[in-house]
């Protein structure tokens, strides 16, 4: 979608003020709150595009991260990057390096051997045999000896193809350790093929991908180990969980870059695409601080999200609180102007939300069931119905609990706290669940069944896809438009009523609201 760049100001809500931006910004961000980094790859960008990095440090962005190892092979090496430091600085841009450990399926190094597959079919990529975790100790130490004392492990850290997936490598080796370990009979393989097949969160598929979680882990602290010096960061894929052998508690204390999958027009304009996004997003920000989270804010293919849509996409770490939004995959050159005022806009209002918890009655909760053996297809469109949302760790006691498949058929026999627990229809799905279609006419529907219920509780009056993002501490909520048209929305609280003009895509923030 062609677009002129005053329609884009004009979308991302910018003032006048935003021309006067300057790259002083990109030297000193606000600590506590939103700052912007670009990943990009490789470094010959940076030679032969001249004003490329004033385009990127006048846009905002304060942090360049450059690729390294690619699964032991180097795109760029640290001495390489290291050359070209001083003009990065010059133009007030700090400079950080990429190590990808693994790669994604069919990327990986050739040398390495294959992850097998439960069908026996096999994949670069995505598995942890030797020389994997030496190698890329090796390339940190390199990396660290050049200077470089931030890195992210890039382009995903996980041992499973792609989302949704219940992964591990099911080759002779990891057969033979994982029996050795958990003292399971070798007679029990198959049945463990099949748990995997059918989905079943059985003792024994738990204590397959529990041993997952640990060879992953292990691999990140022997990177730890080997550069003690580095703050190291990994980057999760979509729902990223266990089922993907990443143990979020075991990165709490690291930067970890939520995981996303939204990178295409096609995927994200959808509504239920931008609310799965943000879905995630609030799921991994349950274990990591939010001066330590990442954005993947990216297009892939490249071309493949127009400049609205990448523009858009900052609302994710705007709503779920992610200081660090990491713009990917290589911008064109003529991006960065229009992104300057959205960049502006975004952290103005995220410093009015900053350290603020989303709350509200509608609860998405994304337990064991989903962490473990779900599809990662949440039930995510409640967020666009205008109702201040939460998401929670356990089932909650009060509100609207809206399950995935997965979490759902795990309430079998189960008693409810007090919420009302809601899921899409499927067959078998236990008493006490309601059933409700992942629709928008039929969430509108329901939602004007319990609006009567909200006493107290700011909300957006009709049926316009809208997430209302309510920060009662913050006497604040933010709104965001998930239509590409300007929206004059009412947002209703107790008695009194406001209309907010929210731009196509955009987000706006409504201030002074009662506690």
């Amino acid at each position: 979608m062609k677009m002129s760049r005053r329609r884009f100001v004009h979308t991302c809500g910018a003032l006048g003020a935003a021309a006067l931006w300057t790259p002083a910004f990109a030297q000193t961000p606000p600590a506590a709150h939103r700052v912007f980094h670009l990943s990009m790859s490789p470094a010959a960008a940076i030679e032969n595009d001249p004003e490329l990095l004033s385009a990127i440090a006048a846009a905002g962005v304060s942090d360049l991260w450059i690729g390294g190892s690619w699964t032991g092979i180097w795109l760029d090496t640290p001495e390489k990057v290291q050359s070209l430091r001083p003009r990065i600085e010059e133009h007030g841009l700090r400079v950080h390096m990429l190590n990808v450990p693994l790669g994604h399926p069919g990327t990986a190094n050739p040398k390495w051997k294959p992850a097998v597959l439960p069908d026996g079919s096999t994949c670069t990529g995505t598995s942890l045999h030797k020389p994997a975790t030496e190698t890329n100790c090796a390339a940190l130490r390199q990396i660290a000896a050049a200077g470089f004392d931030r890195v992210f492990l890039d382009d995903d850290f996980r041992l499973t193809t792609t989302p949704g997936i219940i992964g591990g490598c099911f080759c002779d080796e990891h057969r033979r350790d994982f029996l050795q370990r958990t003292g399971f009979d070798d007679g029990r393989w198959a049945e463990l093929l099949d748990d995997v097949r059918a989905r079943r969160l059985t003792p024994l598929l738990r204590a397959w991908l529990d041993y997952q979680c640990d060879q992953l882990t292990a691999c990140f602290r022997a990177q730890q180990d080997a550069v003690p010096g580095v703050q190291l960061g990994i980057m999760v894929m979509y729902f990223g969980a266990e089922k993907a052998g990443v143990r979020l508690t075991d990165y709490a204390d690291v930067p970890l870059r939520v995981g996303e999958f939204i990178f295409s027009d096609e995927a994200f304009n959808p509504v239920k695409g931008k609310t799965n996004e943000l879905y995630s997003s609030l799921f991994h920000r349950r274990f990591v601080a939010p001066e330590l989270a990442y954005s993947e804010t990216t297009a892939f293919p490249n071309k493949a999200l127009s400049l609205q849509n990448k523009i858009a996409k900052l609302a994710v770490s705007t709503l779920s609180d992610v200081r660090n939004t990491m713009f990917m995959c290589d911008f064109p050159k003529e991006h960065w102007a229009p992104l300057a005022p959205a960049i502006k806009h975004h952290a103005q209002i995220h410093a009015a939300i900053a350290g603020h918890t989303p709350r509200g009655p509608l609860k998405h909760f994304w337990g064991e069931a989903a962490r473990y053996v779900g599809n990662d297809d949440p039930y995510s469109l409640p967020l666009a119905l205008g109702i201040p949302f939460e998401v929670t760790a356990e089932p909650a006691a009060d509100g609207f609990t809206f399950l995935c498949d997965a979490d759902a058929a795990a309430l079998a026999g189960r008693q409810s706290p007090g919420t009302t627990w809601l899921a899409r229809p499927q067959t078998g799905l236990p008493d006490g669940v309601r059933p409700l279609a992942e629709s928008l006419p039929e969430l509108f529907a329901w939602k004007q069944q319990v609006l009567p219920q909200l006493a107290n509780i700011p909300y957006i009056e009709g049926n316009v896809p809208v997430v209302c993002a309510w920060y009662p501490t913050a006497r604040a909520a933010v709104l965001w438009n998930l239509t590409e048209t300007t929206q004059n929305l009412n947002l209703r609280h107790g008695h009194a009523r406001r209309e907010v003009r929210v731009d196509p895509l955009g987000v706006a923030l409504v201030e002074g609201l009662a506690g």
